[in-house]
């Protein structure tokens, strides 16, 4: 049972990046999947959610970044846009059965299964 995240690199300010997050010995549809990011020197901070349907995003992302699912993958993606320097950071993806409430994505001890994570750098 894993997640194992990709699509991470180097990226100009104001270009896309997508992300990849595969699950594996699990349905990845039948839990919520969030993406958080540690920037250095930051606190870590929960960008994007999906669970049960619902979407959840950041202030600082909403408009520019989308989590979805590809359940035929079992792959959740994060489809980031006019990305900025202040998104640089590593970026990992959480799973947690069933569902995390709505007032709850962003906490990390909500989410028990974790992957190894990926670095988007953004250039400016």
């Amino acid at each position: 049972v894993q997640l194992v995240e990709s699509g991470g690199g180097v990226v100009q300010s104001g270009g896309p990046l997508r992300l990849s997050c595969e699950a594996s010995g699990f349905t990845l549809d039948d839990y919520a999947i969030v993406w958080f990011r540690q920037a250095p020197g930051k606190a870590g901070e929960g960008v994007a959610c999906v669970s049960e349907g619902n979407t959840y995003y950041s202030a600082s992302v909403k408009g520019r970044f989308t989590i979805f699912k590809d359940n035929a993958k079992n792959t959740v993606y994060l489809q980031m846009n006019s990305l900025k320097p202040d998104d640089t950071g590593v970026y990992y993806c959480a799973a947690e059965f069933p569902f995390v409430p709505s007032t709850a994505w962003t906490d990390p001890h909500e989410f028990d299964l974790w992957g190894q994570g990926t670095q988007v750098n953004v250039s400016s």
